[in-house]
């Protein structure tokens, strides 16, 4: 197994909690404040080329803060934001032209409820804007969501899908060629060494890597270890370009 590290980094998966903005109490809980600064400050030595701001439970459906994020940021940096299904037209493409690229569906955190117009939502923002759908759900309720999922135009999934148990639905939307963020270390259940070679496995193109700074309600924050397990568990020099840069730049829409 390889043990190199990443030359270039796409980070798929981080958020910032900006407090000039409002922010919502989900489960009674609201996170301190981790900015722009934070951000750069924690990853300042890493490689880290670009990656996808994604909004929190914590800021509902606001893209205020989403939009000062990205334009403090710059080039290589886009967002993926908390919608509901009932968003206008107008209002997809002024977020789209802002640099917005998909729609995160939180169904873990109770932000959307309910799957009935899941497909009918992510065929229309595809058709729309070319968006895709993102979901964070635990793995063990993927039974319903799955063959929805892979009747999807373009989605991803969050954090290995969180529960051990559930790997096996996550291999299925790996094959189906839906991608899977390894991301959130702190939050999942999964064997991630184990999790990160089968999909690389199944999907060569399947993996996204992400920090999930600042690892808010995770056990334990994001470590640059993190990083060598996922290394050491892909075969060689372009699965850990892959994993770490080329698949999230490709399925993002983010120059390397």
């Amino acid at each position: 197994m390889s043990q190199t590290m990443p030359k270039k980094i796409i980070d798929a998966h981080f958020h910032i909690y900006n407090d000039r903005y409002p922010m919502i109490e989900n489960h009674g809980f609201l996170p301190p404040p981790f900015s722009v600064e934070d951000y750069q400050a924690r990853t300042a030595d890493l490689p880290i080329v670009g990656g996808a701001v994604v909004s929190g439970s914590f800021q509902g459906f606001d893209q205020k803060y989403l939009k000062a994020t990205l334009e403090q940021m710059g080039e290589g940096y886009v967002g993926v934001t908390n919608l509901p299904s009932s968003v206008s037209d107008n209002r997809i493409m002024e977020l789209k032209d802002m640099g917005v690229v998909g729609v995160r569906v939180n169904l873990k955190r109770g932000v959307v409820s309910g799957l009935d117009n899941l497909v009918d939502f992510g065929r229309r923002v595809w058709d729309l804007a070319g968006w895709h759908l993102e979901m964070y759900v635990d793995s063990r309720e993927l039974d319903e969501i799955v063959p929805k999922l892979v009747r999807l135009p373009k989605a991803s999934v969050d954090h290995l899908g969180m529960a051990r148990s559930g790997l096996s639905q996550i291999k299925r939307l790996a094959e189906a060629g839906i991608h899977i963020k390894a991301s959130g270390f702190g939050r999942t259940e999964v064997d991630v060494a184990e999790a990160v070679s089968i999909l690389y496995d199944i999907n060569p193109e399947c993996l996204m890597f992400g920090t999930d700074l600042p690892s808010t309600r995770a056990e334990r924050p994001f470590n640059v270890k993190d990083i060598e397990v996922v290394c050491k568990a892909l075969p060689d020099e372009q699965a850990i370009e892959r994993v770490f840069a080329s698949n999230a730049a490709k399925f993002y829409g983010i120059k390397l």
